[in-house]
């Protein structure tokens, strides 16, 4: 079988990765020399801790364990088991993480409720004040901004897989062939858009108007720590955003602990990471109304600098880079991923939102099993 892959990010390589794995030939088209969208400009990390019950987790753990696997594979992948640490300070917080505790769920999850000098001992960089912090075994970590490329060598290598970077495809033609701008015509017996946050266009033709948000984020990432930050690191405006917390607990944080102004004007919450070199990764902000902006803005990225210096009780490193990104969002955000046959052999793919880095895997294996790979 040939599979024709359109989209070069995470979600199109995990495609990729697994019709070659079932002994196919893949032919993957990128409209840039390398994919530049949400599949760069994220945490780089597999995040189980807070998906919804049900097929999200379900997709979150088996990719995790398929995430571990290509590691193992693929060492440039940079990935880790590091887990993460959800600091909290108060009983209102606190409360939220015991009722997490209490999902039938937890142990698939790692959940673990940890003393503050517990953890500490596991993470020592967290030298701020806090009363315990939320485990989360599960969670783990890739580089992201080279992961596609780490990908793409070792599919290169079975001689099955042929990358093809600067070309924008621009028609589908008849069944199981797409046409670029370049002119040539690549046929084969599926194809599969991974297209992300691309949704005008040829994607608009294919399929209309589609159950799917563009969403935009804000990050930055500092020189190195200077130190090992062992552990991911969330704060507790993540039980906010995250289905995982919703309960009575959360409602109750809710109603007694209204999130800093600048974090609930721009939907925040802390999630952080360290790069293999040192550097950490912090963010984010969530803005759903289009147009977006096209600038960034001061506001997200001194409130992010306040809160890890409360958690890591010293000051931040200097910032090296701030950027904006844009992703894909079912607009039901209970689903994983929008699936599409849009006619025979051709299938679109997109819409995982802030899953993307973390599902991919699973949301390929999927794929796959659905065609009959």
């Amino acid at each position: 079988m040939k599979v024709i892959v359109v989209g070069a990010g995470v979600v199109g390589t995990m495609h990729a990765w697994h019709a070659v794995e079932r002994g196919h030939e893949v032919v993957h088209i990128e409209r840039e020399a390398e994919a530049r969208g949400a599949s760069l400009r994220n945490f780089g990390q597999i995040w189980v801790s807070g998906r919804a019950g049900g097929e999200e987790v379900e997709a979150a753990l088996r990719a995790r364990e398929l995430w571990e696997g290509i590691g193992a594979r693929v060492p440039e992948l940079g990935f880790r088991a590091n887990g993460s640490l959800t600091p909290v300070r108060n009983d209102l917080e606190l409360a939220v993480a015991e009722a997490a505790l209490a999902r039938p769920d937890a142990a698939a999850r790692g959940y673990k409720l940890l003393t503050a000098g517990e953890a500490r001992a596991l993470n020592p960089a967290l030298r701020g004040a806090f009363r315990a912090a939320l485990w989360c075994e599960r969670d783990a970590a890739v580089e992201p901004r080279t992961a596609q490329v780490a990908l793409r060598r070792a599919l290169l290598a079975t001689g099955k897989y042929t990358f093809l970077p600067h070309r924008e495809v621009r028609d589908v033609v008849g069944e199981n062939a797409v046409r670029d701008d370049h002119g040539d015509v690549h046929t084969g017996d599926a194809v599969v858009l991974c297209t992300g946050a691309w949704l005008s266009g040829l994607v608009r033709e294919l399929a209309g108007d589609l159950p799917v948000r563009r969403v935009r984020l804000q990050m930055m990432q500092t020189d190195p720590l200077g130190e090992a930050l062992t552990t991911s690191v969330a704060d507790a405006d993540s039980f906010r955003y995250y289905p995982a917390y919703r309960s009575a607990a959360l409602d109750a944080l809710d109603a007694g602990q209204p999130q800093d102004p600048v974090a609930a004007a721009h939907k925040m919450q802390l999630l952080m990471v360290q790069r293999r070199d040192g550097g950490l990764t912090i963010g984010d902000t969530h803005e759903y109304e289009h147009p977006f902006a096209f600038d960034t803005l001061e506001d997200p990225y001194e409130h992010l600098t306040r809160v890890v210096e409360s958690f890591l009780g010293r000051p931040l490193p200097t910032i090296r880079r701030r950027w904006a990104g844009v992703y894909a969002q079912c607009t039901d955000t209970s689903r994983v991923v929008h699936r599409q046959q849009l006619r025979d052999g051709v299938w679109l793919v997109t819409g995982p939102g802030g899953r993307g880095m973390t599902c991919s895997p699973a949301i390929g294996e999927t794929t796959a099993n659905l065609l009959g790979w």
